[in-house]
């Protein structure tokens, strides 16, 4: 690592500076008096919380709570179901780590390659390009899953152009569109939100603007180091305490307003949006990925007569309470099968299987009890 680097990184990681945004906190929520709840929608945030004890820090009248942020939890089983079919069937399934070990409503691609599909771990969609380009007398598919973060690399594959042998079953998500109907539910009773940065990046804040225009709720774009994440606690409480609430940007070395105007228009010119849906959780408006007309030769699910289930609820294994987890309505500690029959290593449900789950993360880190709350 580079001194700049490493010297950055020891900012952000300062206990006193942490220490002395703990204090403006702890004061501004005295002021505030009420009970404020702050939703983040990102894996990388919740590992940052739970790691640093940013939790522990907090006033009584403060919560954070883990939204809808990881990639695999989300996935719906269908989509595994599908691509777990495939892989049997004879196709070549490439796909990521975690991903290969998220369960359908059956069994994961894990258990596929057991029962001798060939499934492959790649670290992008250009190594499934590459691949399938190495071997012209196979089937290859791409499981395609994510956010707004890893597509655009799949767009500029697919406008490069890519081997008639490779297919794609997209299920990607996208982010603002989740976070939105969130910011627009009062079921939750969310006051305020921690925006992911990694998304952020890409999509900048501009479309969540339409969301905040409808809910009014503060809304802070932040970084992943301890300081970034009470920067965006303390920007809240300072937006909630003088009535003033608007979206704000913590994360200013990586995000802007417009965001990544290129990678946005390689999307635009690949992908339309659609409803999606959120594994155990709900149909969100406009959250969906779907491949142009133009494209759609290289879409799985015309190409292998796949049932579009994209708008169907599916299921998680029995008992569990995965979809109360992702949305933030239940800490890991509340599911019956956490640390019992599912751990990291035997996970049961997706929220256990990713290093950006919830269940994971806390599993991790050795957590059997529900976090603070403060008193709806």
């Amino acid at each position: 690592m580079s001194e700049e680097y490493l010297s950055l990184l020891k900012y952000y990681r300062d206990p006193k500076l942490a220490k002395a945004i703990k204090i403006k906190i702890d004061e501004l929520s005295r002021k505030i008096e009420e009970n404020v709840m702050i939703m983040h929608v990102c894996g990388s945030h919740e590992w940052t919380i739970t790691h640093y004890g940013i939790r522990t820090l907090l006033p009584d009248n403060i919560e954070v709570r883990a939204g809808p942020g990881c990639p695999v939890c989300i996935t719906p089983a269908t989509d595994i179901d599908d691509a777990v079919k495939l892989a049997l069937d004879g196709v070549v399934i490439t796909t990521y780590g975690d991903m290969s070990r998220a369960r359908g409503t059956k069994m994961s691609l894990q258990d596929a390659k057991a029962l001798g599909g060939d499934v492959r771990i790649i670290y992008g969609v250009q190594d499934a390009v590459k691949m399938a380009r190495k071997e012209p007398e196979k089937e290859f598919l791409f499981f395609a899953v994510g956010m707004d973060t890893t597509a655009p690399a799949t767009a500029f594959e697919l406008l490069k152009g890519v081997p008639k042998n490779l297919s794609f079953l997209v299920s990607y998500r996208y982010t603002p569109a989740i976070q939105g109907s969130v910011m627009e539910s009062n079921v939750l009773g969310i006051d305020a939100f921690i925006s992911a940065g990694h998304s952020a990046t890409i999509t900048g804040l501009k479309p969540y603007y339409e969301y905040f225009l409808r809910s009014k709720k503060p809304m802070v774009a932040t970084g992943f180091e301890p300081i970034d994440v009470l920067m965006a606690i303390y920007m809240i409480l300072k937006q909630i305490d003088e009535g003033r609430p608007k979206i704000e940007n913590e994360y200013t070395r990586s995000v802007t307003w417009e965001g990544n105007v290129k990678a946005q228009e390689v999307m635009e010119k690949v992908f339309d949006l659609e409803d999606g849906y959120v594994r155990g959780v709900a149909i969100f408006p406009k959250a969906g990925f779907r491949l142009k007309d133009e494209f759609r030769k290289y879409d799985a699910r015309e190409q292998y007569g796949l049932k579009d289930r994209s708008k169907t609820a599916d299921e998680y294994v029995a008992g569990a309470r995965c979809g109360e987890v992702v949305m933030g309505l239940i800490d890991p500690p509340e599911c019956p099968l956490y640390m019992k029959t599912c751990k990291p290593d035997d996970p049961k449900g997706a929220p256990m299987v990713s290093q950006e789950g919830t269940c994971w993360i806390w599993a991790m880190h050795k957590i059997v009890n529900v976090a603070p709350r403060c008193k709806r």
